[in-house]
């Protein structure tokens, strides 16, 4: 773990892997040090902002002792699904079963939002699961609102239209992120996700 300063208010948490970030998240979220304002899990790394002095911050963060799950217990949504993405068929031949199988593995896991990034509302979803798929060699310029994809580890859903190169395997009406509502975005870290098949429309 390293920690850098992030300007005069946050310090970063740097660590080696996802599962030690989603462990050390848990930890932190769980009891987090006093004067907290903010804490914000990526990849590899955890961002908090303090009301207070970053030497007081730094040492609350080094004492943490990451949890034994890397799992934030967060409320459970589902997100019905219509299963006939551009991208379906080309999965299911690198996973080397059939579209049904795909349907059924994606439905079956319970995700969790580990991180938000790309985009506003795009969560990062991470499950139990054996999930290991390329990005496409040629991304899209267009990928609409509501594309349910995959790709390397993750699942997520395209909270609105923008250019993508993950795998699309089907589509929700279900709005990720409406700025009219409070809060705008629907996956936050540690919200689980349910995939709901919906049937192919």
């Amino acid at each position: 773990m390293r920690l850098l300063p992030a300007g005069d208010r946050a310090l970063l948490v740097e660590l080696g892997n996802l599962d030690e970030v989603l462990g050390y998240y848990a930890a932190l979220t769980a009891d987090p040090p006093a004067e907290v304002i903010d804490i914000v899990p990526a990849a590899h790394t955890v961002l908090v902002t303090t009301s207070g002095p970053l030497g007081a911050l730094s040492q609350a963060l080094r004492a943490v002792t990451p949890a034994g799950t890397t799992q934030v217990a967060g409320d459970l949504i589902e997100i019905p699904v219509t299963y006939d993405g551009a991208d379906l068929d080309d999965v299911a031949r690198l996973l080397g079963c059939s579209v049904s199988e795909v349907v059924a593995r994606h439905t079956g896991d319970e995700w969790t939002v580990a991180f938000c990034g790309f985009s506003p509302g795009f969560g990062y979803l991470t499950s139990a699961g054996t999930w290991n798929l390329p990005r496409r060699e040629s991304p899209r310029t267009k990928v609409p609102v509501g594309a349910v994809a995959l790709a390397g580890e993750f699942s997520g859903v395209y909270p609105r239209e923008s250019p993508g190169g993950w795998q699309l395997i089907g589509r929700t009406t279900v709005r990720i992120f409406d700025q009219d509502r409070e809060p705008a975005a629907l996956f936050h870290p540690g919200r689980r996700v349910r995939f709901v098949d919906a049937g192919r429309g």
